[in-house]
């Protein structure tokens, strides 16, 4: 089995002591040798600021090839493309264009007047500045928002077509739905690389819920084993040897990548990596 490449998504800080955890988690994983980690923007954008600052500070004070968000939500035009011009000139050129998740109580997401009215058309602007590595989401199973499973597959080939160069799947519980979904966008004609998404399992019930929202099938086995788990006392290791296995059936059809939703709380994500034979390689600099 090869030794895969891999990437962390961390989520900005908003408090003294979000922020050091997100800085343990930096000094955690950063030694594997990610090829980017992620910051992301919370729903409706409310962590712009917050992810502009921790974009460049783990560019900065850690050495490492970070991707910023970058979302259509609740900004227009000239305000969007301004904050990708303030990552350029910090040195940050690889973002994850999204459209980006609508303030909750919202009822969806609506264009601001003069704003992007989607991710492909943030994605081309981007584009054509030419100064940018432009990744974008994927949904293996159906986008809530989807009107069948080929709209997906519309919509991330538009993305690419748009300039795009990458893609990364939501999370998703077993293998065979990624594999299907690689067929089905080779089928179409996409030919970018597409990054299974993982999520390793820190607390089943909130994952369960998340999975539910965004449309993510939990099958029957997958709750039947977290029951006896919790009875047990031994979720953690539950959600390692599933997370690891399912990698290894991913890395044995021939994935070569793949991308992990830390949380912030990287104990799980390393010992699963470390089980993958990623090991570390480098010390995470000083601060300056």
């Amino acid at each position: 089995m090869t030794t895969p490449a891999i990437s962390f998504e961390f989520f900005p800080p908003k408090t003294l002591e979000a922020s050091f955890r997100l800085w343990d988690t930096v000094q955690t994983l950063a030694p594997l040798e990610p090829r980017f980690v992620s910051v992301t923007y919370g729903a409706g954008g409310t962590t712009r600021q917050l992810t502009r600052e921790a974009v460049e500070t783990l560019h900065k004070s850690a050495g490492l090839k970070v991707a910023a968000h970058l979302t259509c939500v609740d900004a227009s035009r000239s305000e969007t493309l301004a904050i990708a011009d303030d990552f350029a000139r910090a040195g940050v050129t690889d973002i994850v264009a999204l459209r980006g998740d609508p303030p909750k109580g919202s009822g969806g997401f609506r264009p601001h007047p003069d704003g992007f009215e989607d991710s492909c058309a943030l994605i081309s602007a981007l584009a054509d500045t030419g100064r940018f590595n432009i990744r974008v989401g994927a949904y293996p199973e159906r986008h809530p928002e989807a009107a069948d499973d080929a709209a997906d597959i519309d919509w991330l080939k538009r993305k690419i077509d748009a300039g795009a160069s990458e893609a990364i799947t939501q999370f998703f519980f077993e293998a065979e739905t990624f594999l299907r979904f690689r067929d089905r966008c080779a089928k179409a004609g996409i030919d970018a690389p597409i990054v299974p998404g993982i999520l390793p399992i820190e607390n089943w019930s909130n994952t369960r819920r998340f999975a539910t929202a965004c449309g993510t099938g939990v099958p029957q086995w997958l709750d039947d084993a977290f029951d006896k788990a919790t009875r047990d006392g031994r979720e953690d290791l539950l959600a390692t040897a599933l997370a690891t296995e399912l990698c290894s059936d991913l890395l044995e059809e021939g994935v070569e990548t793949l991308h992990f939703y830390t949380l912030n709380r990287p104990e799980l994500t390393r010992d699963i990596c470390h089980a993958l034979g990623v090991t570390p390689k480098v010390k995470l600099r000083d601060v300056a």
